[in-house]
């Protein structure tokens, strides 16, 4: 994996939890909008908004440098839409970044020719 792959995969992660978080938040400010006086959909909403743009654009991102099949790119994807679903994605990428690392530190020492 290149330089530019690891970085286009490490920002997708950075952002996954961020976004779940700002996603939940707005639910629960949705929630309590419409059961008391407190209303903070539009800040929240503008939070997750752009949270979620950025997903959007680091997941292209990561799929075009990374060269995911159609159903990894669609899975992270979806994982985007569900309020939980960036902690999996983030949990996701970092184990395929760390199996990225041992490989490449395989690759180095001559133990696999992977």
């Amino acid at each position: 994996m290149d330089i530019k792959t690891a970085t286009a995969l490490r920002r997708l992660r950075l952002v996954s939890a961020p976004e779940a978080v700002s996603f939940l938040v707005l639910l629960v400010c949705s929630v309590l909008k419409r059961t008391t006086d407190f209303n903070a959909v539009p800040v929240m909403g503008a939070i997750h908004g752009v949270l979620f743009i950025l997903y959007v654009i680091f997941w292209a991102d990561a799929w075009n440098r990374a060269k995911w099949p159609r159903r990894t790119a669609a899975l992270y994807f979806v994982l985007s839409v569900l309020p939980t679903g960036g902690f999996f994605a983030e949990r996701k990428l970092r184990r395929e970044a760390e199996d990225a690392v041992i490989a490449a530190r395989a690759r180095k020492e001559g133990v696999v020719n992977a």
